[in-house]
C-alpha cells in the first residue's frame, strides 16, 4: 500500500514517485527485474553519448528546464540498480568482511568521453534561456551538475548483482570506489525536507526533489572519490559497500545467483489468448416491474467524498522519473479532470460513514436490515467481508445476506440489481454500499495517477408500500469479452510492481462496445409509462459512469448521445469506480440538476469487462451528503492488511 503524505507546506506528496522502490517479492528472475528496468528507467532517459549528440546537432533543448530533465533522468538510470536494490556504506577497507554472501562492491568501467559531456552539459545550459524562474533554475542545475560532474563510472553495461567481496578478490584488476577519507556528516538531505520542497512552479518542485534524491545517492565527498583497481586498496581506504535494501532483495539475488526462479506471478496482460464467443441469444433487459413481485424504493442515497483535493498541479509536482513531460492543462485535456478526492482514511471509515447517513435519511434501524451489500473493488479486506464488517459496526445481529459485490465500474447496477432480487426474498430494506479507496493503490504508474480518487456512497432499497410504484425501471448487467479488454485494468499487477495498472485503449473498446449496446437496448425497449415512444426517449438526465469525461463524452457521441444530455462531476472528484454514479448523483441535486423526480439512465463500465446499467427515478428528497466526521466521532481502526507487511509504504 502506497499512500500519500502531507507535507509541511499542506500539499500531497507522493514518496514513490521519486524514490523509487521495487518489491522483489513478485519479481521472479533478471529477465523480469530487466524488463521492470528497461520500462521505469531506460525508455524515457537518454544516456550521456545522446545527451551529447543533442547538444552537438543543436535544436533540441530550447529551455533550461529540457536539459535538466534529460540530465536527471541519465542519472537516475545510471542508478537504477543502486536506488533500487542496494544501500551505499562507505567503509574503511580494512573493516570490509571478506567472506559474508551479503556484502558486496560495484566493478565499474571509467565513464567514456567524461569530461567532453559534462563540458558540453555546462556550456548548454549557459546558453539556454530560463524556463520559467532563472534563481529557482540556477540552484537545481548547482545540484544535478555537482552529481553529473563527479560520476566516474560508464552505466550503460551495469549488473544488478553486484560481486561479493570475495568475488572481486579473486579479479585483482576490477575498479572500484576508493577514497582516501570520509566524513560522516556529509550535508544530506533530510527526508522531510525532500517532502517539503515547494516551488511555485509545479515542475520545478518535481525537478528540485528529484535532484535531492539524486545528491543523496552519493553521500560523501565526491571530489576525494576515483576509481581504483581492488588490488592497490590500501587498509585506511574508504570503499563504497553496496548492502541489499531488504531481506526481499537479498532473496532474490540468492535465487538469481543460484539460477533458481521464484514464484511465477503470472501477469494479467500476458493470459492466453481465448477467441471471445458471442452467447448463443442475448440477455435482455430486466424490466422490474413486469419482473417482480416486490417493487423497490430508493428511501435514501448518501455520500461521502474523500477530503483530500488533489489537483493536476499536484500531480505535476509529484512528476515521477518514469513519466513523459506533461503539464497540468495536458492532463484536463485528456481526461476532463481538475482535481480528484483523496481520503486519508480507510475505505471502511469512508463506507460506514455513508451508511450511517443513509440509515438514518431514511429513518431505518439497523435491526430492519435484511440485507447488506458492499460494491468495491479495492478493498484489501477478505476475512471478514467488508459488507460483514459493515453489519457488525452497525450492530445488526443477523441478515439475510451480507456480502461483497466485486463489479468495479458497474458496481451500482451490479449492486442495484442484487437488492432487487434479494428483496424478493426478505421484503425489508437492503442496504447497498459502494465505495473505493484507489489513493494508495496507484505507485508511479501516470493514468490511474490522472483519474482515479476515493469515496463512497450507500443506499436504502426497500420495499414500495401498497399502490406505490418502483424507483428501478430497468437492470441490465454485462460481463466478459476478448482477453485484452477483460484484463483493461488490473489490480494488483504484479508486472508493475503491485499497482493498479489501466491500458487505455482497451478501456476505450469495452466502454464503446457497451454504451453502444445500452442504447441499443434502450431504443429497443418501450417506455414502461407509456408516454414516450421508446424508453431512451422517457430518460430525463443521464449520469454515466465518471470514467474519463473526454473519453466518454466521444463514446457518447459515437452511440449517438449529444454532451447536454450527460451529467458529470468528474472535473472535480475524479472516477471513484463503484461509487462514481451514486456520487455524480448526489452532487447534480447539490447544483439543481436534479430537482424534482427525474428519470435517470445510468450505465456503468470497467475493469473485468464488466458493465451495466440502471434506469432510476430519482426524488431529490432522498439524496443526503454526509459531512465530516465530527471531531469526537470515533476513527475506525481496520484489522492490519497482511500487504503492508511486503513492503514499506511510500506513497
Amino acid at each position: 500500500m502506497q499512500p500519500f503524505v502531507i507535507n509541511g507546506h499542506d500539499r500531497l506528496v507522493f514518496p514513490s514517485n521519486f524514490q523509487p522502490e521495487l518489491d522483489f517479492t513478485v519479481i521472479s528472475n533478471l529477465d523480469q527485474l530487466a524488463a521492470v528496468i528497461r520500462r521505469d528507467f531506460e525508455t524515457k532517459a537518454p544516456d550521456g553519448t545522446e545527451i551529447l549528440r543533442r547538444i552537438e546537432a543543436g535544436g533540441h533543448y530550447d529551455t533550461r528546464y529540457a536539459l535538466m530533465r534529460d540530465v536527471a533522468l541519465n542519472l537516475f538510470w545510471a542508478n537504477r540498480f543502486a536506488m533500487t536494490m542496494y544501500e551505499k556504506r562507505p567503509t574503511r577497507w580494512r573493516d570490509v568482511p571478506r567472506n559474508r554472501e551479503d556484502v558486496f562492491l560495484p566493478v565499474l568501467t571509467p565513464w567514456v568521453d567524461a569530461e567532453r559531456k559534462v563540458a558540453a552539459v555546462e556550456r548548454q545550459y549557459a546558453a539556454l534561456p530560463p524556463t520559467w524562474d532563472a534563481e529557482v533554475e540556477d540552484r537545481i542545475f548547482a545540484v544535478l551538475f555537482d552529481v553529473l560532474r563527479h560520476r566516474r563510472f560508464h552505466a550503460t553495461e551495469l549488473p544488478p548483482i553486484k560481486p561479493t567481496v570475495e568475488q572481486i578478490l579473486a579479479e585483482p584488476d576490477s575498479l572500484t570506489y576508493r577514497l582516501d577519507t570520509y566524513e560522516p556528516d556529509y550535508p544530506m538531505y533530510r527526508y522531510q525536507q525532500i517532502l517539503d520542497c515547494s516551488e511555485d512552479v509545479p515542475e520545478l518542485e518535481a525537478l528540485h526533489r528529484w535532484a535531492m534524491v539524486l545528491h543523496n545517492q552519493y553521500p560523501w565527498d565526491r571530489d576525494r572519490t576515483e576509481l581504483a583497481p581492488v588490488s592497490q586498496l590500501r587498509d585506511d581506504d574508504y570503499v563504497i559497500v553496496f548492502h541489499p535494501r531488504s531481506r526481499d532483495v537479498l532473496d532474490f539475488i540468492r535465487r538469481a545467483t543460484d539460477g533458481r526462479s521464484g514464484v511465477a506471478h503470472r501477469g494479467f496482460g500476458t493470459s492466453r489468448h481465448v477467441e471471445a464467443r458471442e452467447p448463443v441469444r442475448p440477455y435482455p433487459p430486466v424490466r422490474v416491474r413486469e419482473r417482480f413481485r416486490v417493487l423497490p424504493r430508493i428511501e435514501a442515497l448518501a455520500a461521502v467524498k474523500g477530503e483530500r483535493l488533489c489537483t493536476n498541479d499536484d500531480l505535476i509536482r509529484n512528476t515521477a522519473f518514469s513519466w513523459s513531460p506533461m503539464s497540468a492543462q495536458d492532463i484536463s485535456d485528456k481526461t476532463g479532470i481538475e482535481t480528484r478526492v483523496y481520503s486519508a482514511r480507510p475505505l471502511e471509515d469512508l463506507a460506514l460513514e455513508a451508511a450511517e447517513a443513509a440509515l438514518r435519511h431514511a429513518g431505518r434501524r439497523p435491526e430492519e436490515i435484511g440485507a447488506v451489500l458492499f460494491c468495491t473493488c479495492t478493498s484489501t479486506r477478505l476475512m471478514p467481508s467488508l459488507a460483514t464488517w459493515l453489519s457488525g459496526q452497525l450492530g445488526m445481529q443477523q441478515t439475510h445476506a451480507s456480502c461483497d459485490i466485486v463489479a468495479a465500474c458497474a458496481g451500482l447496477p451490479y449492486g442495484l440489481s442484487e437488492a432487487t432480487r434479494l428483496l424478493q426474498e426478505v421484503e425489508r430494506p437492503v442496504l447497498l454500499v459502494c465505495g473505493e479507496k484507489f489513493s494508495d493503490k496507484i505507485g508511479t504508474v501516470r493514468p490511474p495517477r490522472m483519474i482515479f480518487g476515493d469515496g463512497a456512497a450507500a443506499m436504502v432499497i426497500g420495499p414500495a408500500g401498497p399502490g406505490e410504484g418502483t424507483d428501478i425501471e430497468v437492470l441490465q448487467t454485462y460481463a466478459s469479452g476478448p482477453v485484452s479488454e477483460v484484463n483493461s485494468i488490473v489490480w494488483p499487477n504484479p508486472e508493475f510492481d503491485n499497482n493498479i495498472t489501466v491500458y487505455g485503449p482497451e478501456v476505450r473498446n469495452l466502454a464503446g462496445r457497451y454504451l453502444k449496446q445500452m442504447i441499443d437496448e434502450l431504443r429497443a425497449q418501450p417506455d414502461p409509462d407509456g408516454a414516450a415512444p421508446t424508453l431512451l426517449e422517457s430518460i430525463e438526465l443521464i449520469v454515466p459512469h465518471q470514467a474519463n469525461k473526454t473519453m466518454v463524452i466521444k463514446l457518447a457521441g459515437d452511440a449517438g448521445l449529444t454532451p447536454d444530455r450527460l451529467y458529470f462531476n468528474i472535473e472535480s472528484v475524479g472516477n471513484t469506480s463503484a461509487a462514481s454514479i451514486p456520487l455524480a448523483i448526489v452532487d447534480a441535486r447539490a447544483e439543481g440538476v436534479i430537482k424534482q423526480p427525474v428519470r435517470v439512465f445510468a450505465p456503468g463500465f470497467g475493469a473485468g469487462a464488466v458493465g451495466g446499467y440502471a434506469v432510476l427515478r430519482i426524488d431529490p428528497a432522498v439524496i443526503v451528503e454526509a459531512g465530516p466526521p465530527s471531531e469526537d466521532a470515533p476513527v475506525i481502526d481496520p484489522a492490519p492488511d497482511p500487504a503492508d507487511d511486503v513492503r514499506v509504504a511510500f506513497g
